[in-house]
């Protein structure tokens, strides 16, 4: 059940209103709430009961701390609350009962977060942290688009070739140059770096969908994701690496269904397990764009991916960008031979820049927008524009497919004629 609060945005009121039931949880409060910049006297006594007389008649906060404490049905009681508070209120509740089912309903309900006392200054930042990011997430456009609805998903040949930035990038791209609001979803749910590479925290949305598909909205994707800028936001987590995130795949369907009502743009930073674990993830992918690096074994699992898409998603159109590429002569394998070899030509290729990668990081910032004017950048201007482009045309043809009439063979006839080129290389 969804409470009023979480219905719609904020407008011009109070930043922050508490009602606690004791002196100790006011004194524990109210520095937490000066650090924040709110006013100390905004933390009332008389906890839920005098939150709901008060709101009944005011205009409710931004932010509304209240003590569950002296309440005998904190459901039902919140409920009541619920009621009073006009929409946008984000609301953090505490209480002594220390029992899962009960946080679980709560948050359930609608409330952000359920504090257990003593309180703990720690997780009270945390907690307002949180909170501070969801007023500020995206908010869902009733208006219709003037142009059709771009989907992509990013996938890496192997790790480290640089599929998550290839996808923030483009993300920032498609926002910042392309002025369409993006949203990005980063599927990597122990190790994704999209967060890390726009400087964000990123929340607990995405555990969240996968524990609870059931609760996976509209609503749920406003207030999940966490906002870069005006038009870009993302859904990422940092799963703890001893809590194995079991999924049928569902949530991260239904994500992608709620995404694209959401936003204008979708970019999905897909690890390549997920095709093979979630097949169904790329029936609605307008493009791929298939990130892989000049080496062999980038070879032979460029091939395998383009065959996958060929055999299990043909309606999507493939882009196969070679990115981090050295200069010719420190090459493994030439772009000729690499081409020859997958039977499938290079549709940009990214030089490899370590000052910029460097700097992007240390700036917290997309490589794209770290380097704006820096020749390392032009491919990935112009992979965004084409991939609004390939997204706005409607049927034609695969790239999957790869060349027609090329050579037959098998997958390792292909790959053993790079061999004896490898150490003659090709200017890329």
């Amino acid at each position: 059940m969804n409470a009023p609060w979480s219905a719609g945005r904020t407008g011009q009121r109070e930043p922050f209103i508490a009602f606690v039931c004791d002196d100790n949880t006011a004194e524990a409060l109210r520095p937490i709430a000066i650090e924040q910049g709110w006013a100390g006297e905004k933390v009332n006594k008389g906890g839920l009961r005098n939150a709901v007389q008060t709101l009944s008649v005011s205009a409710s906060p931004n932010i509304l701390f209240v003590d569950l404490s002296e309440s005998g049905d904190p459901l039902n009681d919140i409920n009541a609350l619920a009621e009073v508070c006009e929409p946008g209120t984000v609301v953090i509740a505490t209480g002594q009962v220390n029992d899962v089912r009960l946080y679980r309903d709560l948050l359930a309900s609608g409330i952000q977060d359920y504090l257990l006392k003593p309180l703990n200054p720690d997780m009270m930042r945390e907690s307002f942290v949180q909170a501070q990011a969801m007023l500020n997430a995206p908010k869902l456009s009733e208006d219709v688009p003037d142009h059709p609805h771009c989907s992509l998903a990013v996938i890496g040949t192997r790790g480290g070739v640089g599929a998550s930035t290839v996808a923030t990038s483009l993300a920032w791209l498609l926002s910042a140059k392309g002025g369409r609001t993006t949203g990005l979803l980063d599927l990597d749910v122990h190790f994704g770096t999209g967060a890390l590479s726009l400087d964000l925290e990123p929340g607990r949305g995405l555990t969240d969908a996968i524990e609870n598909p059931g609760r996976i909205d509209g609503l749920f994707i406003e207030r999940a994701m966490v906002r870069a800028s005006d038009k870009l936001a993302i859904l990422s987590a940092e799963a703890p690496i001893n809590s194995p995130m079991m999924s049928d795949g569902s949530a991260f369907f239904q994500l992608q269904e709620e995404l694209r009502g959401a936003f204008e743009c979708t970019v999905i930073d897909m690890p390549r397990a997920m095709i093979v674990q979630h097949p169904h993830l790329a029936s609605d992918v307008q493009v791929a764009v298939v990130v892989t690096e000049l080496t062999l074994a980038a070879a032979r699992d460029t091939i395998r991916i383009l065959s996958w898409f060929k055999s299990n998603a043909p309606q999507t159109r493939v882009i196969l960008v070679a990115n981090r590429v050295h200069p010719a002569a420190q090459l493994e394998i030439s772009r000729k031979d690499f081409e020859g070899s997958i039977e499938h030509k290079v549709d940009y290729v990214v030089p490899f820049d370590q000052k910029l990668a460097a700097q992007a990081a240390k700036l917290g910032k997309p490589l794209a927008e770290a380097g704006k004017n820096a020749k390392t950048v032009a491919p990935l201007a112009h992979l965004a524009e084409h991939v609004v482009q390939a997204s706005e045309e409607s049927g034609g043809e695969t790239a999957a497919g790869g060349k027609k009439g090329g050579k037959g063979g098998s997958l390792l006839d292909r790959l053993g004629s790079l061999r004896p080129k490898k150490a003659q290389p090709a200017k890329a």
